[in-house]
C-alpha cells in the first residue's frame, strides 16, 4: 500500500513534473537554448560511431580543432531517447529530472531535520528560482548530482553506519557525475566542506573523522578520472572555470539582474538562504554554515549558481528554524511528517510519466518558433557560408542533422575568448568589425531582427532574402 500512495516529496515532484511541461510551457521552453540541439546530435553521432568526438565537426570558423565532449554521457542519454521519441522525448525526460530534483529536494529537508509545514511554504521559491535555468541540457542532471552528494554527506554527519564498504559506490557516483556534467568538481568541495564542519564541532574524535572525510575527499577527486579524457577534463574545466575574462563574455555566468520582472522569488531565496546560513551557525551546524557562504557567494556572483543556493540552502535555513525557534505548529507538522513518512507512492511515478508522455502528444514539442529560425530555415541555401549568433548555432546544427557547419554555437569552452572578442566587434560595429567580417567570407548572415549588424549589412548592400517576425535572412551582393 506504501508504494502505491505518495508522499509529500513524490507528490509535488508529479505537480513540478506537470507545471514544467504544461504551465511553464516546458514543451518548447525547455529548448530556449538552443545547446540543446548539438547535445542530442551528438550524443546520436556517439551511437552511430560508437567513438567520442575529438575534434569539433559542427563549424567552419574552427575546423578540425581539439574539442572535449565533457558531458558525453548526458548526450548519448539524449540522443537515444531522441531517436525514440523525438523532442517529445527529451522534454519528458529533462521534465522528469527536474522533478527528481523536488523529489530529493524534499529528502534533503528531511535529512537536515527540518520542519514539514516550513518545506511545503519554500516549495514555490526553489520552483520559481530553479526555472530560470529549466533546459534541456546536462547542467539540470547535475543538479541531482549535487544534492544526493550533500544528502551522503548528511548520512555521514548523522553517524548513520558508513564505511569502506559504500566506497565503491561513492567512487561509481562520482565517475559518473565526471561522465555527465563538468560539476563534478563540487562532489569533492561537498566532501571538503562535511570534513572541514566535522572536524570543528567534533573536537573528542578529531582523528577519526579527519581520517574517514579524507577517504571520502580523496575518492571523490580520484574517482572521476575515469573518463575517456582522463586528468585532462581536470584541466579543461579548470581552465574554463578560471578565465574570468571568458566567463564575462557568458551571459549565465554573469551576476543576475536582480531587477528584472518576477525577481522577487529569487531575491526572497537568498535572502532566506543566507539567513539560514548565519542560524546554521549559531546551532553550530559548521557544514551548513559553510554551504550558505560559498553557495551564496556562488549565486551573488553568477546566475548559474541560483538554482544550487535554491536546493541547497533553504533546507540549510529550514533545518535551523526547526532547531532554534519554537515553533507554534511544531507538533501539528512533526504529526503530519510522521504520517506522509508511511508513504512512498513510487509505483506512481511511472503513470505519471507515461500520462505527461501521453499529453505532450498533443502539443508542438521542440524549438519555439518565436525565438528560432525555424520558419526561415528552408529559405537557407544548402552551400551558404552563413552567418548566425551563437543563439541560433545549436538549432541549426540539430535541424541539418549536424551536416550543416554554424559559424558559432554555444560551447563557448571550444570557442575561447579571442573568438568571442572578434564575435562582440562584429555584432556590435566596433573598430576592425569590417576586417573581421571579410575574413570569414560569409555568402549569408541570419541574425535577429533588432541586430544593428543587419542594417549595417544592407548599407553596404547586401540583400533581404526572407524576413518574418523572429529573423532576417541576407545574402551578400552577387549570391
Amino acid at each position: 500500500m506504501a508504494w502505491l500512495v505518495p508522499d509529500l516529496g513524490l507528490a509535488t515532484a508529479v505537480v513540478t513534473l506537470f507545471y514544467c511541461l504544461f504551465i511553464f510551457h516546458g514543451y518548447q521552453e525547455l529548448f530556449r537554448d538552443s545547446d540543446a540541439g548539438w547535445h542530442i546530435r551528438t550524443g546520436e553521432a556517439i551511437l552511430a560511431t560508437r567513438t567520442l568526438p575529438r575534434t569539433d565537426r559542427y563549424s567552419f570558423s574552427r575546423p578540425g580543432q581539439p574539442w572535449v565532449a565533457w558531458e558525453w554521457a548526458a548526450d548519448v542519454a539524449v540522443g537515444a531517447i531522441h531517436r525514440v521519441a523525438g523532442l517529445r522525448g527529451v522534454a519528458l525526460f529533462y521534465g522528469g529530472v527536474i522533478a527528481a530534483g523536488v523529489w530529493l529536494w524534499f529528502r534533503l529537508h528531511w535529512a537536515m531535520d527540518g520542519d514539514f509545514l516550513v518545506a511545503c511554504a519554500m516549495a514555490p521559491l526553489v520552483v520559481c528560482t530553479c526555472s530560470i535555468h529549466w533546459l534541456a541540457r546536462p547542467h539540470v542532471i547535475g543538479w541531482l548530482f549535487l544534492m544526493g552528494a550533500v544528502l551522503y554527506g548528511e548520512r555521514v554527519r548523522a553517524g548513520k553506519r558508513t564505511g569502506w564498504h559504500e566506497w565503491p559506490v561513492v567512487a561509481v557516483f562520482m565517475a559518473a557525475w565526471a561522465n555527465i556534467h563538468a560539476s563534478f568538481f563540487l562532489g569533492p568541495a561537498v566532501a571538503g566542506i562535511y570534513g572541514v564542519g566535522a572536524l570543528m564541532g567534533r573536537w573528542t574524535d578529531r582523528t577519526r573523522v579527519a581520517w574517514r572525510y579524507g577517504a571520502l575527499l580523496a575518492i571523490a577527486a580520484i574517482a572521476p578520472l575515469a573518463n575517456p579524457y582522463g586528468w585532462r577534463l581536470y584541466a579543461h574545466v579548470l581552465r574554463y572555470l578560471t578565465d574570468s575574462e571568458l566567463l564575462a563574455r557568458i551571459r549565465e555566468f554573469q551576476s543576475f539582474d536582480f531587477h528584472s520582472p518576477g525577481a522577487g522569488m529569487i531575491v526572497a531565496t537568498l535572502m532566506v538562504g543566507i539567513s539560514g546560513g548565519a542560524l546554521a551557525l549559531v546551532c553550530r551546524r559548521y557544514e551548513h554554515f559553510l554551504l550558505a557562504v560559498i553557495f551564496s557567494a556562488l549565486a551573488l556572483r553568477s546566475a548559474r549558481a541560483l538554482p544550487l543556493a535554491a536546493l541547497l540552502l533553504l533546507p540549510v535555513a529550514n533545518g535551523a528554524i526547526r532547531e532554534i525557534f519554537p515553533l507554534p505548529w511544531k507538533g501539528y507538522a512533526e504529526r503530519l511528517r510522521a504520517i506522509d513518512r508511511r508513504w512512498k507512492g513510487y509505483a506512481l511515478a511511472p503513470f505519471a510519466l507515461a500520462a505527461a508522455f501521453g499529453l505532450l502528444g498533443a502539443l508542438p514539442a521542440g524549438f519555439p518558433p518565436a525565438a528560432f529560425p525555424v520558419a526561415a530555415y528552408p529559405h537557407i541555401p544548402a552551400d551558404a557560408r552563413l552567418f548566425a549568433p551563437d543563439l541560433f548555432g545549436g538549432y541549426l546544427i540539430y535541424r541539418s542533422n549536424g551536416t550543416r557547419q554554424v559559424y558559432f554555437d554555444g560551447r563557448s569552452d571550444f570557442y575561447g575568448v579571442e573568438f568571442l572578442k572578434q564575435y562582440g566587434r562584429m555584432v556590435q560595429l566596433r573598430a576592425g568589425w569590417r576586417e573581421d567580417w571579410e575574413s570569414y567570407h560569409f555568402s549569408h548572415a541570419l541574425m535577429p531582427l533588432d541586430f544593428p549588424l543587419a542594417a549595417a549589412l544592407e548599407e553596404m548592400g547586401w540583400r533581404r532574402v526572407y524576413q518574418d517576425g523572429t529573423v532576417v535572412l541576407l545574402a551578400r551582393q552577387g549570391t
